[in-house]
């Protein structure tokens, strides 16, 4: 497209956009880590945020990646994870969302999204968030055509703390459609001492999210978003703990 060429991030997005793990694997389970990576491009000068603000809950998922890859190596499911960070353009959000190009996440300015001239935000839509739709979608057109079961699950993590206020949930398990899905997750996390909700911190919309509506419940396929505070995903211990608690879950 002409727009896109005009855009002043032309040639920035040469890191692969997406992350793909056991593509093969015959597990019914395909996993998404959408916000897997704080990553810019240096010549962006991290959107005009501070270094310690970059590194924070606006710019990723932090321990989301770590619990994905964990999850996929304990059940030998494919994971689909992004190598951009959310706010160049969030793939958990649809492509004219308010808040896909955030100037403001939280109590943060993302200075470098403010006044966006739309050539750049054509760019990064074609450049980043379609081609990993594309292979998600691709990974379950493939699966369905060969008449396999398929479940898609979306692993974010939640800062403890939202416009200073804390948060006492531990663990979410969001849903659209898959109800049923959703509250086996639910029943099987409540056996551990653990503050669990459903739709909680977020609720699924389809006009506000991507995973859960478009390539689950769009489709009629079990499809959650599991949600774990991200102060309990800080160590390579407590990481494992949750993959044990989630993997025979999902």
């Amino acid at each position: 497209m002409h727009a896109c060429t005009e855009s002043t991030e032309l040639g920035l997005y040469t890191r692969p956009v997406y992350n793909l793990s056991r593509e093969d694997s015959s597990h019914p389970l395909i996993l998404v880590c959408e916000h897997a990576s704080r990553y810019i491009p240096d010549a962006l000068n991290n959107l005009g945020l501070d270094d310690a603000a970059a590194r924070e809950h606006i710019a990723w998922d932090i321990g989301a990646l770590q619990l994905a890859e964990k999850l996929s190596e304990t059940l030998g499911a494919t994971l689909l994870s992004a190598n951009y960070s959310r706010l160049l353009i969030d793939l958990n959000r649809p492509r004219h969302a308010p808040d896909s190009i955030p100037a403001q996440s939280e109590i943060y300015q993302v200075p470098g999204n403010r006044d966006l001239d739309e050539a750049t935000r054509e760019y990064r839509r074609q450049n980043l968030f379609k081609p990993f739709h594309a292979r998600l979608q691709t990974l379950i057109d493939e699966r369905v055509a060969q008449g396999q079961a398929v479940r898609v699950v979306g692993i974010h993590s939640f800062t403890p703390v939202y416009y200073g206020q804390p948060r006492p949930l531990e663990v979410g398990v969001l849903f659209g459609q898959a109800s049923a899905y959703a509250q086996r997750v639910i029943d099987g996390l409540d056996q551990y001492p653990l503050k669990i909700a459903g739709n909680q911190p977020y609720r699924i919309d389809p006009l506000g999210d991507m995973t859960v509506p478009v390539h689950g419940d769009a489709r009629g396929l079990e499809s959650v978003l599991i949600e774990v505070r991200n102060d309990l995903l800080r160590s390579p211990e407590a990481v494992s703990l949750w993959a044990e608690r989630l993997a025979p879950l999902l």
